[in-house]
């Protein structure tokens, strides 16, 4: 049995979405931040509250980069807390994998619009309470999280 936890990064906006073996709904949050600086711990600990230990887990990140035109302030800010998401996950001593947005969006024929994104992620798991706009990153963890465990058992397209 294994917890497939997906991480789609921010300095604000980052999000965590966690699936149990089956592929079904574990739990969804954003990640915490004060100030606009990850909380580590707490991070961490939020984590690690979404796996039993006994099953293990694999974890699976966006990989993102700045985008053309972001300012310097802004792309310095977000590459900080993408450090602190990326060590904090490879700090749980799971598995831990990076997936370019193209390739898991491909998978399930997805834009960039994060709303086609959360609907899919309604579809999949109601239960989720995915039911505002803002949720759309806590959506696209989930479907990292499905994305990988769908790469591990030999899904593909």
């Amino acid at each position: 049995m294994t917890i497939w936890i997906g991480l789609d990064p921010g300095s604000i906006s980052g999000a965590v979405g966690a699936l149990d073996s089956n592929g079904d709904y574990l739990d969804s949050f954003m990640i915490e931040h004060k100030d606009k600086n990850i909380l580590p711990l707490v991070f961490k600990n939020m984590i690690l509250r979404c796996i039993d230990p006994r099953e293990g887990a694999e974890i699976c990140m966006e990989s993102v980069h700045s985008m053309p035109g972001q300012g310097v302030a802004s792309s310095f800010q977000f590459g900080r807390a993408v450090g602190v998401i990326s060590a904090v996950a490879e700090l749980t001593n799971y598995p831990f994998h990076l997936v370019t947005p193209q390739k898991w969006k491909k998978y399930f024929h997805l834009s960039s619009d994060k709303n086609e994104s959360l609907d899919l992620a309604r579809s999949f798991w109601p239960e989720a309470k995915l039911t505002l706009k803002k949720h759309g990153n806590r959506a696209e963890a989930l479907l990292i999280a499905l994305y990988w465990k769908d790469q591990i058992n030999g899904k593909t397209d």
